[in-house]
């Protein structure tokens, strides 16, 4: 084995690792990410880059076998209920995650949807700390965004004028698309005119919705109208229309600081080494390519077996699913779930694993009368005529993401922020399964509403060992249901209505899936079978180690020195709608912490 010494080392180049890993290079710290995936962007084959930086093939680089992670989750304890979702196959559904410089940056749908308020003044009421609020954490949201899509705004703001709370000089920008192509397709912009007018009639409150909209201009991300319900275009996070994300952020600073910052790809992380003190001193990892056995062609081999040493911390960013795994493989977790595996529990810290939480998604869609003209031609491929326009100046629906309009509302079950968004996307999803895109891609006359819960109640989800063999995923059990389950079968049902309510006007839609006539009961049992998330989360939450948690305010393991978690597994409740800005802020606001951590001795 070769060992090497690094200021920290750092595991995953997600949206959390890889935003740490630029910041902490950028201050001077001698900085190691290691990444499980490689960089298959940099070597055009199979349509990558392509499927990478084209906004509109996200479902396509989420299946692309060379950065695809292929999970399989239970959504049920129950194999019965289990089995009823035609989604389910042997092992469980399809959960995509992306093994790539970059991580699920790579292959989400770039959405940038601000966090509710009331998801960080929680976190600092549980902590204590009043760095937590959501006052105090707008600063590091600044410290991520470069707003393009308010440009009056953005010119006012050197005259002292910005009521918007946007950031302006952030490193990752944050667009909106525009959809010069969709004005020749007069019939699909008034199918959307009349759905957005119904949306807002629904939400009542007599002008008010219409004098939010005025306001805010359709941005969900303006805090004069933030966390309100209405009508809203999706920011994403593109630039001229490309995709962006961590990736680029770490190309940048690793060509800028080559001494601060190493990229070691097809690096997988196999355990933490901990010495006698349960202090983290270094990482073991196999380098190799493909060696986890969730990759859509794993090698079937072992790698390398090498280590790398830390003289100060290291951080595990490696997701809900991987952080908790590796924590146990490295004898820190719940004694029973280490004991059954032959794994000497060096730190005993049940809350590992637990409390994993996703949202809950269902699809309505809908048969239009006529294919959207505005894809006409369209493959969803290289070379087509969107694809030309898109590859010329960033122009046309391939710089979307498919979203045409979004909705925010309260159920009747809600219990403060708006716990439902849906939102409009010109093509047909109702989950993910093995070959998706292809159905995703395949048909042009279609419209679904995709529903999404926001706020579950559920924290019985459960991240454990399926083995001791670092290559073998963990077991996954969301347990969908289990706790708070009517409420947000009630929450669902009335999303279900509301999008019915909003789409009763559209001309010559007909409802395809569920149907119009499944109703009530029938209507829950099809929630039941149909759910998927892809936002999982919580699973080393934030919190006293006595009830549960497994992290600090400041991201440090419980029981463990030099050991901190800084990825969607440390939130104690999943906060918002859509995750991945609120993680990018978080890893702001670990580099100030980690920053200002008062020096220690070096590693032996």
């Amino acid at each position: 084995m070769t060992a090497e010494a690094y200021d920290y080392v750092i595991v995953g180049s997600g949206a959390g690792g890889g935003t740490l890993a630029a910041r902490l290079a950028e201050s001077g710290a001698k900085v190691l990410l290691l990444e499980a995936g490689g960089d298959p962007c940099n070597e055009p084959a199979d349509g990558l880059p392509g499927q990478y930086r084209v906004p509109a093939f996200h479902a396509r680089a989420s299946e692309h076998p060379a950065m695809s992670w292929n999970f399989k989750v239970n959504h049920y304890a129950d194999p019965a209920q289990a089995a009823r979702d035609d989604k389910w196959s042997a092992g469980g559904v399809l959960y995509p995650r992306a093994s790539l410089l970059g991580g699920c940056t790579a292959h989400n749908a770039m959405i940038y949807l601000a966090a509710h308020d009331s998801d960080w003044d929680a976190i600092a009421t549980l902590t204590g700390d009043p760095s937590w609020s959501a006052r105090r954490m707008r600063r590091w949201a600044r410290k991520v965004e470069d707003c393009r899509h308010r440009p009056v705004w953005r010119w006012l703001r050197h005259l002292g004028l910005a009521p918007t709370g946007h950031g302006w000089n952030g490193w990752l920008r944050v667009e909106r698309f525009e959809p010069q192509d969709a004005w020749r397709d007069v019939w699909m912009l008034w199918q959307i005119a009349v759905a957005a007018c119904a949306a807002l009639r629904g939400i009542g409150g007599g002008i008010l919705p219409w004098l939010r909209l005025a306001l805010g201009k359709g941005d969900p991300n303006d805090v004069r109208v933030a966390g309100s319900e209405g009508v809203w275009y999706t920011p994403i996070s593109t630039s001229g229309h490309h995709r962006t994300g961590t990736r680029e952020r770490l190309l940048d600073v690793a060509s800028r600081h080559p001494g601060c910052l190493t990229l070691q790809l097809n690096a997988l992380v196999t355990r933490v080494l901990l010495d006698e003190q349960a202090r983290a001193v270094g990482v073991e990892y196999r380098q190799g390519e493909r060696l986890y056995g969730v990759c859509a062609r794993p090698s079937g081999e072992d790698g390398v077996r090498r280590q790398v040493h830390a003289r100060k911390e290291v951080i595990l960013c490696g997701g809900a699913f991987n952080s908790p795994q590796l924590l146990m493989l490295s004898g820190i977790g719940p004694r029973e779930q280490l004991d059954a595996h032959g794994i000497r529990c060096q730190v005993e810290l049940p809350g590992v694993g637990a409390n994993l939480q996703d949202r809950y998604e269902v699809g309505l869609i809908y048969r239009m009368q006529r294919p959207w003209a505005s894809l006409a031609g369209a493959r969803f491929a290289e070379g087509d005529p969107l694809y030309r326009r898109w590859q010329l100046d960033g122009s046309g629906l391939y710089g979307s993401n498919g979203a045409a309009l979004a909705v925010t509302r309260r159920s009747t079950v809600c219990e403060g922020d708006p716990d439902l968004f849906m939102m409009a996307m010109l093509v047909p999803f109702r989950g993910y399964y093995p070959g998706y895109a292809e159905a995703v891609y395949g048909a042009h006359d279609r419209l679904t509403w995709c529903v999404l819960k926001g706020h579950t109640r559920n924290r019985r989800g459960r991240i454990s060992l399926a083995s001791a063999d670092p290559q073998e995923p963990p077991r996954i059990d969301f347990n969908y249901f289990d706790e708070g389950g009517e409420q947000d079968l009630q929450a669902l049902v009335d999303a279900v209505q509301m999008v019915r309510d909003i789409a009763g006007p559209m001309q010559d839609a007909s409802e395809e899936l569920p149907g119009g006539g499944v109703r009530g009961e029938a209507l829950k049992q099809w929630i039941r079978d149909n759910a998927w998330g892809h936002h999982a989360s919580c699973t080393c939450a934030i919190g006293p180690r006595e009830q549960g948690g497994v992290v600090d305010g400041n991201f440090k393991v419980h029981g463990v020195s030099g050991l901190r978690v800084v990825d969607a597994s440390v939130f104690p409740r999943i906060p918002g709608f859509f995750i991945v800005s609120a993680i990018y802020q978080i890893a702001e606001k670990a580099a100030d912490a980690i920053l200002r951590e008062p020096p220690r001795g070096e590693s032996p």
